[in-house]
Formats: C-alpha cells, sequence, structure tokens
C-alpha cells in the first residue's frame, strides 16, 4: 500500500530528483519506511497480543490493556501467528463486558503479578489444533477500528514530520561518504539512524503521540 502521510511525489519534489528514480521502488520505500515509524509512535486503537492459547476451536489471547475492547466486536491481530493472525469476533472478555460469554483463567499461568490493572483476556473462535498457552515475544497486535489513520494522514504536522524523516533516510541511504570526510573538512555523523532521527521530529508528533510511546 502506497505510504500517504509523505507521498512518492512529494519527497521527489523535495529532493528534485525529477524522474530519475521511476524505475525503481527506492522513493516509494523510503516513504513507507517513514510511515512506519511514525505510526510506532501515533495513538490508535490497538493493544500488544502477549500471550495465546487455543482448546477446543477456542482462543484465548491476552492483551497489554484491561479494557480497551468488549464483546461482539471485530478486531484484527497480527504478529501472534498464522492460527491467530486475521480479523475475529470477540466471544468473550475478561474482565466481564456486556453480553460477554463467561470463561474462567488461571490467573497462576499468567507470569504478571499486576493482572488486572494492565491485562485483559479475550476469547475468539477459531478452529484449528489446539495449542498450549505460550507468550509471544516479541508482542503481537490487535486493532480495533481504524479511525485515524485518515486524519493523521491529512494532519500538516504529521505531513512534514514524515517528509522530514523521509528525507534523512534518503540522504543516508544515498550517502557516499559515510563517516569519512568531505571537502570542506565536515565529517558527517556515523550515527545518522540513530534514537537522533526521530527525536528531531518528535514536537511536531507530540500532540498525537500514543502515551506509551512516551515511556523512556
Amino acid at each position: 500500500m502506497a505510504a500517504t502521510y509523505c507521498t512518492a511525489a512529494t519527497l521527489k519534489a523535495s529532493l528534485g530528483v525529477g524522474t530519475l528514480y521511476d524505475s525503481y521502488d527506492w522513493i516509494e520505500t523510503t516513504c513507507q519506511t517513514a510511515q512506519d515509524m511514525i505510526n510506532s509512535f501515533l495513538w490508535f486503537d490497538s493493544a500488544p497480543v502477549v500471550a495465546c492459547g487455543l482448546t477446543n476451536n477456542v482462543a484465548t489471547i491476552a492483551i497489554a490493556n484491561p479494557g480497551l475492547f468488549a464483546t461482539g466486536q471485530t478486531v484484527t491481530i497480527s504478529g501472534a501467528g498464522s492460527t491467530y493472525n486475521g480479523a475475529r469476533v470477540i466471544t468473550g472478555t475478561v474482565p466481564w463486558t456486556q453480553g460477554s460469554t463467561t470463561f474462567t483463567v488461571n490467573y497462576f499461568t499468567f507470569p504478571y503479578l499486576n493482572y488486572p490493572r494492565g491485562y485483559s483476556f479475550l476469547q475468539f473462535a477459531i478452529t484449528a489444533a489446539n495449542d498450549n498457552w505460550h507468550m509471544i515475544q516479541p508482542s503481537g497486535l490487535m486493532l480495533g477500528a481504524d479511525t485515524k489513520t485518515t486524519i493523521y494522514e491529512n494532519t500538516p504536522a504529521i505531513n512534514s514530520a514524515a517528509l522530514m524523516l523521509a528525507t534523512s533516510i534518503w540522504q543516508a541511504r544515498m550517502a557516499t561518504q559515510n563517516g569519512q570526510a568531505g571537502i570542506d573538512g565536515y565529517i558527517p555523523s556515523p550515527y545518522t539512524m540513530s534514537a537522533s532521527m526521530m527525536a528531531a521530529i518528535r514536537g511536531l508528533l507530540s500532540p498525537y503521540l500514543n502515551p506509551g510511546a512516551m515511556v523512556g
């Protein structure tokens, strides 16, 4: 899917490369990379999937949020394994939500002492072989209704941040000096893709940041 925060046309115009790279996907890949990085900091209706298991065609999944989703809601799971990934309809929740089926969770198998303050359990009907309860590392993702992407792609501050980030990625990708002294004696930083790259645009993104992305 083509990047929308900073489009290929916008980046090409900013870089002044004309049609030089029309036969490659480098421009589009750079824009998508910038958008993916920015999305990891923005606030969506989502939660990390931290554990899952399946018994008798009923899957139980633990997410790192105490009550984000409700019974009957359709969510999209990714990064949790092919058995669990995809659009799923919630049939039960713990803590309980209106219309939820009743099910019991063995809390002793869940290695987080702060339950239920930071976690909840959801059930789904999935026809597949039984799968023992296990942790998911790195965590998967559960996404509810996407009401934000269209807003974000029409937000000038996010558009500007994506263009700045895409430009930095492009310049680092195409740089030939790689830390060697230039003709004027300037020595480019060898850490062009460090954490400082995101720090440079954090001011533009700050009104839209996910609180979870601000930790640390």
